[in-house]
């Protein structure tokens, strides 16, 4: 559970920035957060605490903001990090999916060695909005023959109701809007 303190702090330090990046849609920019050392550390021992009693093995970052949270949460668990990209941006064999996002479509991919059959696998993102990416990236890890423990997030936006898609797969949000 998140102290009101931490909080606080974590939601002092993200911004709305309206129509972006299409007319309708408000980005949740976390540029500030991230340039706030307190607010840095805050946001990665959050999200490690996610993996507690989990044994993860690897912790999976999602394109692009997910980068650069994951890769400290698996330097704090001392475990393996594997970057889930957009399509066309690994150079070596991938497995793909696709999803609807709130404004059109996408795909992501993974390298098909990046995981070892069995391995216990924490998924960080920054934001979880429809759904749509993370239910993917679940996927994209699972036919892979690892196991997704848990999934980690920054922001959870309720309203769009997302965390239905994930309901097989343990989902926390440091901060509901």
């Amino acid at each position: 559970m998140i102290s009101q303190a931490d909080r606080d702090l974590l939601l002092s330090h993200v911004r709305d920035i309206p129509d972006w990046p299409q007319p309708g849609v408000t980005f949740k920019d976390i540029t500030p957060l991230l340039r706030d050392p307190a607010g840095f550390a805050t946001t990665v021992r959050l999200l490690s605490e996610a993996a507690v009693g989990h044994d993860v093995t690897s912790v999976v970052g999602i394109e692009a903001r997910g980068f650069i949270l994951g890769a400290p949460v698996a330097y704090h668990l001392d475990a393996g990090f594997v970057p889930v990209r957009k399509e066309g941006k690994l150079p070596a064999e991938t497995s793909s999916a696709s999803y609807a996002l709130e404004y059109g479509q996408a795909t992501i991919e993974v390298h098909r060695d990046a995981f070892m059959p069995g391995e216990r696998v924490l998924i960080i993102d920054d934001v979880l909005a429809t759904g749509g990416t993370v239910r993917a990236t679940v996927d994209l890890v699972r036919a892979a023959g690892a196991e997704v423990v848990a999934v980690s997030v920054l922001m959870e936006l309720g309203f769009l109701r997302g965390r239905e898609k994930l309901a097989d797969v343990p989902v926390s949000a440091l901060l509901s809007l």
